[in-house]
């Protein structure tokens, strides 16, 4: 447990926090409340670095709360449990994710996709891990670039045995982002799946769909990036720089999971796509136009797909564990963390950044 003062009710405990979009994130004090009856307290030992900590922490999307403290990929201990809490007990190697709560009353969430929580009776949308408000629409809510986090126990997860606790971390959103987008669409052994972008996303597609035994194909611009595709479990690779490749792999797959966030052509890769095939937008990217024709002669689909709800994303992590997957990482001391926000900007990561809370301690 981190040394500063501490009250009974509330533990002051060291983050690391953006006071501004046009500030660097810095070492900060915030309050962790101790655990109310169905809460748990967690001592964070690992915390990734996502994409959207930086647009979030500067504001790209505009709504951002300050100070915020980033940080929804998170791997620690509990240390202490609510008097009803039935799920956990001390000592247990659990997660959290990009939500800590949701409505639990609307059709979402009842259908366990609370990603998708509509609100009922409360303020729309599930309860963000940070740069968001908690259930009473006024508690701001900071996360895991720090040393602990109170958490609702139906909100935890479960880290399986087998999964280096650093290489969890990413599955809590890359994961997730990814498997469910597989398994919702349908992918299956021998199913013919292309990955656009071999970033923090894109690896984990290639991962995931080689592990439930669909033929992978990565399309990238770098063809620098062949070996490691390979390498991850990818069957072949398409460097798509040169346009005469997309007349020539026309029509060959049955699945495109696009990870890419810089604007792209969609045309392009639907016309890769087989009759009835489906591409699935991963990577929020800048607009782009879309001819119908690219959709309607084939009777394709242009999808988009979020994370998982709780039970998907358990699910999830058990089949990583099951089959030996888990993310490529880089693991930093958090002072270092304003150095990899700028290298990830330049896509100079292999493949996600993952924070060592003990640097913070």
């Amino acid at each position: 447990m981190a040394t500063a003062v501490e009250s009974k009710a509330t533990l002051k405990t060291p983050a690391y926090a953006a006071q501004s979009a046009k500030s660097p994130l810095a070492p900060y004090t915030i309050e962790r409340r101790r655990p109310r009856a169905h809460e748990v307290l967690i001592d964070i030992l690992y915390c990734g670095i996502c994409h959207s900590d930086i647009h979030q922490a500067r504001d790209d999307w505009g709504g951002s709360i300050f100070p915020m403290v980033p940080g929804h990929e998170i791997v620690g201990r509990v240390v202490e449990v609510g008097d009803h809490v039935s799920k956990w007990k001390k000592g247990d190697i659990v997660g959290v994710g990009c939500f800590v709560d949701s409505c639990r009353e609307c059709e979402a969430c009842r259908a366990g996709e609370e990603q998708y929580c509509e609100g009922v009776g409360t303020f729309p949308g599930f309860t963000p891990t940070f740069n968001g408000y908690e259930r009473d629409g006024k508690t701001p809510t900071y996360g895991g670039y720090s040393t602990r986090i109170t958490v609702d126990e139906n909100y935890v997860l479960r880290i399986p045995e087998g999964i280096p606790l650093e290489r969890a971390a990413p599955l809590l959103c890359v994961g997730i982002t990814t498997y469910s987008s597989l398994k919702h669409f349908g992918v299956k052994a021998g199913d013919k799946v292309a990955v656009v972008g071999l970033g923090g996303l894109g690896h984990m597609a290639v991962k995931l769909a080689h592990a439930l035994g669909a033929h992978v194909t990565v399309l990238s611009h770098s063809p620098n990036k062949r070996e490691d595709a390979l390498r991850l479990g990818a069957d072949d690779f398409v460097a798509t720089k040169d346009e005469s490749v997309f007349k020539e792999h026309a029509g060959r797959f049955n699945f495109i999971f696009d990870a890419v966030s810089a604007q792209h052509d969609y045309n392009a890769y639907l016309n890769l796509l087989h009759r009835d095939g489906v591409m699935v937008l991963l990577g929020i990217s800048e607009p782009t136009l879309l001819a119908a024709f690219s959709l309607i002669m084939k009777r394709r689909k242009l999808v988009g797909s979020l994370i998982g709800g709780i039970r998907e994303t358990q699910e999830m992590l058990d089949f990583c564990a099951e089959h030996g997957v888990a993310a490529d990482v880089e693991v930093i001391p958090i002072d270092k963390v304003n150095a990899a926000y700028e290298r990830m900007l330049k896509g100079d990561v292999r493949y996600r950044f993952v924070i060592d809370i003990a640097s913070l301690k």
